[in-house]
């Protein structure tokens, strides 16, 4: 290539020019490459701010938008029970833009709807479920049980008598007590409350005597007195109640009931951006700040290794919920 400076110039002076000439052309061409890059990532989440997959999303934002060299927003659309969110990005450009982070309603939705605005099987790709958390069987500290055993054999004395309550009909409390009843081939009364809160608060106040609830946010309660846990329901004991035992251990084997939010593309992504999304939110959940906040609430980081897992689980849900919710006759309001 012919040089474009002058030849009679001393050649130490044609290195400097030429040196800020290249400086000069990176400049341009780098806010270009970076505007390229830094395309932001929308994270729409299926629930309203401040509760469990908001607070999921906020807390994998940051890493996994490191992990992209693209910002990842947030933003917030809840209603029916997950589906308008699901629906919005169903029809998004599948361009890996547009993601969602729902609930374990995911799995739940298709069996205890008549018909949803997306086939959850054909409308999504699954790139991965970020953590799981198991939620706690309390009760009021006047409740006669002291062990799951005990009031086991107490449900089978007087059936449709003893109350739990749920944040409403199809929740995630209300489907825990379905399954309990199921495996451990008892009978109670559901009461169906609007949130978790008041239900919460219910069972608090001695109203209703059990409850199965969310470890993070009975862990104030249990630990004051107010609240009594008589099993964890995941299958092993969780470490921020180690000495709560396990559903199992307590007596009712195969029974596992766990929260969990998944982060899905549009079907349709192309295989290498789908990969691409995948490895950078696998990096994100194993960043330490991301493990040392989902176990201080209870939970653990879904194993994402291997690609293909989180739907398996997924699917796995699914089944076990159409069971649960076809043997009890569960609909929603």
């Amino acid at each position: 290539m012919t040089s474009l400076l002058p030849q009679a110039l001393p050649p130490s002076t044609r290195r400097v020019i030429l040196s800020r000439a290249l400086a000069a052309a990176a400049t341009i061409a780098t806010p270009a490459l970076g505007r390229a890059q830094s395309k932001a990532v929308r994270l729409v989440v299926s629930y309203p701010a401040g509760g469990g997959a908001d607070l999921m999303a906020r807390l994998i934002a940051p890493a996994f938008g490191a992990a992209l060299g693209a910002p990842v927003e947030v933003e917030n659309m809840p209603g029916d029970s997950g589906q308008k969110a699901a629906a919005h990005v169903a029809q998004a450009a599948p361009d890996g833009r547009t993601l969602l982070l729902d609930a374990s309603s995911f799995a739940v939705n298709p069996s205890l709807f008549g018909k949803l605005p997306y086939d959850s099987d054909a409308a999504f790709s699954v790139l991965g479920v970020l953590a799981v958390f198991p939620n706690v069987l309390v009760c009021h500290p006047s409740f006669e049980a002291s062990t799951v055993a005990d009031l086991i054999r107490m449900a089978k004395a007087k059936p449709d008598e003893i109350a739990f309550a749920s944040s409403g009909n199809g929740s995630a409390q209300h489907l825990a007590g379905a399954l309990f009843e199921d495996l451990a081939q008892v009978s109670l009364k559901h009461v169906p409350y609007k949130g978790g809160g008041p239900a919460l608060a219910d069972v608090v106040a001695g109203k209703v005597p059990l409850f199965f609830a969310n470890v993070a946010s009975s862990r104030e309660q249990l630990q004051s007195g107010k609240l009594r846990a008589l099993a964890v329901t995941s299958r092993r004991r969780t470490k921020v109640l180690a000495q709560v035992p396990s559903m199992a251990e307590a007596g009712v084997p195969n029974y596992e009931v766990q929260e969990w939010n998944p982060v899905l593309a549009p079907s349709g992504i192309s295989q290498p951006e789908r990969q691409r999304l995948f490895e950078a939110l696998n990096k994100a959940l194993k960043a330490p700040e991301v493990v040392a906040r989902v176990q201080a609430l209870g939970g653990e980081v879904f194993p994402n290794a291997t690609d293909g897992l989180a739907a398996g689980f997924i699917k796995s849900q699914q089944v076990q919920w159409r069971r649960v919710i076809a043997a009890r006759k569960i609909k929603v309001d």
